[in-house]
């Protein structure tokens, strides 16, 4: 029997990941957007919007598990991540889905981030549900780094947090973690996942600016504060979860070969 899968979030960068994993685990797939691409790539697109409430019950319908990666981290999180994410609830509870599959991150729980706050709020959520679900945390992926050190290579001095401490993984990877969890059979909260080695930000800078060919020199930027603290603290890694294989530094030698 093939199972009907939902995917939320299909166009972000772990959602573009999911879609060719999931159709190849047998699944019939279905995936939501804001604005949905015209290539169908053989999937079944609804135009959903969590903030707005449109599209959510249309996207359930006769769906068997809901896989949720869809997220707002530069936008209205409370609105799109809280507010949506309950209404996604709602309307999959009266769909009878069998299993809720949200994607969280490692550290949510420990880093007084706002964004991360308001992941932590919906982990709660989706937990309390009456709805079986799975619960799947990763550390941050290796693109996401590498945006945040593109920002910096742009200026003539890189002013960064050296000594904080990434693990920063595949998309790939997490996106097969999670096809492995998108099952008819709920978890609950399973292990974290997390790259293959724990760097410091000035290390992973100075592997990136090596590969780009820049020269700019990179000086520590002391950043007080909690949210620093936290990070300082080992907040945003799980060394004992090493569960990725594609380093740092395989990965920006092939993006920027």
């Amino acid at each position: 029997m093939t199972n009907r899968t939902l995917l939320t979030g299909g166009t972000g960068t772990l959602g573009t990941a999911l879609r060719p994993r999931l159709r190849d685990a047998g699944d019939d797939v279905r995936a939501t957007s804001r604005s949905p691409p015209t290539d169908s790539d053989d999937i079944d697109w609804v135009a959903m919007d969590l903030a707005e409430g449109t599209g959510i019950r249309e996207a359930v319908a006769d769906v068997d598990i809901v896989v949720h990666t869809a997220t707002a981290p530069q936008g209205d999180t409370e609105a799109v991540d809280v507010r949506g994410t309950e209404r996604l609830l709602e309307a999959a509870a009266d769909a009878d889905v069998s299993n809720v599959v949200y994607v969280s991150i490692v550290g949510v729980d420990e880093i007084p981030y706002s964004y991360y706050e308001q992941k932590h709020a919906v982990e709660q959520t989706v937990a309390e549900s009456d709805i079986p679900s799975t619960m799947v945390r990763a550390t941050q992926f290796h693109s996401f780094v590498a945006d945040l050190l593109e920002t910096a290579s742009r200026l003539p001095v890189w002013p960064l947090p050296t000594g904080i401490r990434l693990q920063p993984i595949d998309v790939g990877e997490v996106a097969d973690a999670i096809v492995d969890h998108a099952t008819l059979d709920a978890a609950g909260r399973v292990p974290d996942i997390g790259g293959p080695e724990v760097r410091t930000v000035g290390d992973l800078a100075r592997t990136y600016r090596d590969a780009r060919g820049l020269r700019r020199p990179i000086v520590r930027l002391p950043i007080p504060g909690k949210i620093a603290a936290a990070f300082r603290a080992g907040g945003a890694i799980c060394p004992d979860r090493t569960v990725g294989t594609v380093t740092w530094n395989e990965w920006v030698a092939s993006t920027f070969d």
